[in-house]
């Protein structure tokens, strides 16, 4: 059977699955390559019910009232958490439901005193405390879900300790002079963080090898997910604590890519975009990621930008952020981008951004459980008419109950995706990753002819010429991008 037959008895069963409903569609898209989630912040990723297991191996309390965990002596009415992960009474059951319930959105129903925004974000309040060892186990379980729906490639947003650099900027007050600021900070010791945040991808990738027996005749589907970090910075903090950490994050990435150390990628700014402290900074943080990006200019930038709707902030402050995130932040990817439309000249920036191939990152379920957008509100299909490049992503999977197959279902239902629709989004994710090497494509997002060293090869194929070879040899973004077309070839080949 041709290439072209295969992808036409996809696309028919494709259409079958659509008109029976989310549930075939499902059992459709489960084992759908989706190449890449470029979305993903690891502490929210995780479920709650291994976060309750690893409370109780830490010795960890639960506090009933506030429903989150608290440090020993679990002395009533604390409740030691190590008994949540045995035979449960009826009254220990409803505690652990209600635990699991007060980490995530389930069962969550906005009220007037409490919306779904701050739900969400005061979960992570109420599951921190957890020891870092559990990184490398959380990994594991995010990389098994992801090998699960056959997905290739992670992104994950993570935070390794940074009191050492806070500590520096306490000791050292902002300087609007970015350039002497950086001096002082690096020769006050701020690059001696560097070694330890190195470690700590690089010890979370070593544990989630040894679990999942990668190298081994038992190895796990897991170990065929490609893990990468983003290195997050907290920009609800202070300014000098903001530039603080984000100095040790382009320090931490380039040197991770002067030693090939195949971990940290990139940077990325989050917490609430509509808090107070980010709201009055954000022009002065974009400023910093300029001044930044002239000094470490091969390190790579995403940026969360327009998780806003309105009535969540003033109508002045959803007029800028995408556009001050590219222009002014660098940003090669927007993370959310939800309030695009409310930007000044919306429409000018949706065309710069589709002339310097900004990709932005869908977020479908968090955008309604946080800013209640969804359906005609949201501006996917916005992006996808003007040519922004687009790809799904989970967010948080594990505060919002979800995975990355929940989403393609949820934008092939509310916007009528065809089959070629959702092989673009999967290309798109592959695409933009932020793994080194050249393009397996011969143009930008345009993925219909190969680059020259691959012309006339079938792409995913199982052989190659020596020179298309050699030029993957090269480039682990189209190797990865070559491997999203096998598993296209090997997925519509079953039909």
């Amino acid at each position: 059977m041709t290439r072209a037959a295969a992808e036409g008895r996809a696309t028919r069963a494709f259409q079958e699955a659509v008109a029976e409903g989310p549930l075939t569609l499902r059992a459709y898209l489960d084992p759908f390559p989706k190449g890449a989630d470029l979305h993903v912040h690891l502490s929210g990723a995780v479920y709650a019910e291994t976060f309750i297991k690893d409370a109780g191996e830490d010795g960890l309390c639960v506090d009933p009232k506030a429903l989150s965990f608290a440090k020993p002596p679990c002395e009533a009415p604390l409740v030691p958490a190590k008994e949540l992960s045995d035979v449960l009474t009826p009254d220990e059951q409803d505690l652990y439901d209600e635990l699991v319930d007060s980490f995530s959105m389930r069962s969550y129903v906005p009220v007037k005193s409490f919306s779904g925004h701050d739900q969400f974000f005061s979960t992570f309040g109420r599951f921190s405390g957890l020891s870092k060892t559990h990184t490398g186990e959380w990994v594991d379980e995010v990389a098994s879900r992801a090998a699960d729906q056959n997905q290739q490639y992670l992104e994950l947003m993570e935070t390794p300790p940074f009191g050492h650099a806070i500590a520096l900027a306490h000791a050292h007050p902002l300087n609007m002079d970015f350039a002497q600021y950086r001096e002082t900070l690096l020769a006050a010791g701020l690059r001696d963080d560097v070694a330890a945040d190195l470690a700590h991808a690089k010890d979370a990738e070593a544990k989630r090898k040894e679990l999942e027996h990668c190298g081994t005749e038992q190895a796990a589907p897991a170990c065929g997910v490609t893990v990468r970090y983003l290195y997050q910075v907290l920009r609800g903090n202070a300014p000098e604590q903001v530039f603080a950490q984000t100095l040790l994050g382009f320090e931490t990435v380039k040197a991770a890519m002067e030693a090939h150390d195949d971990t940290w990628v990139g940077i990325n700014f989050v917490m609430p975009e509509d808090g107070y402290v980010s709201m009055r900074d954000y022009t002065l943080q974009m400023k910093m990621l300029d001044y930044l990006h002239g000094v470490y200019p091969e390190v790579h930038i995403s940026l969360h930008a327009g998780e806003l709707a309105p009535g969540l902030v003033p109508p002045e402050g959803l007029r800028f952020h995408i556009r001050q995130a590219v222009e002014l932040g660098h940003a090669e990817r927007i993370g959310h981008g939800v309030d695009v439309m409310d930007e000044t000249d919306a429409r000018g920036l949706l065309k710069e951004m589709a002339q310097r191939h900004v990709m932005v990152e869908i977020n479908l379920s968090s955008n309604e459980g946080i800013l209640g957008v969804k359906g005609e509100e949201h501006p996917f299909p916005i992006y996808r008419e003007a040519h922004v490049p687009v790809a799904l992503s989970t967010d948080d999977e594990g505060v919002s109950r979800i995975d990355l197959t929940h989403e393609y279902v949820r934008a092939v239902m509310d916007y009528h995706l065809g089959y070629t629709d959702i092989k673009q989004l999967a290309r798109t994710g592959i695409a933009h990753s932020f793994l080194p090497g050249a393009d397996l494509w011969a143009a930008p997002d345009v993925f219909t002819a190969l680059a020259a060293p691959c012309r006339g090869q079938m792409p995913g194929a199982d052989t190659m010429s020596a020179g298309c070879k050699a030029f993957l040899d090269g480039s682990q973004k189209a190797t990865a991008e070559w491997e999203l077309e096998r598993r296209f070839r090997v997925f519509e080949a079953k039909f």
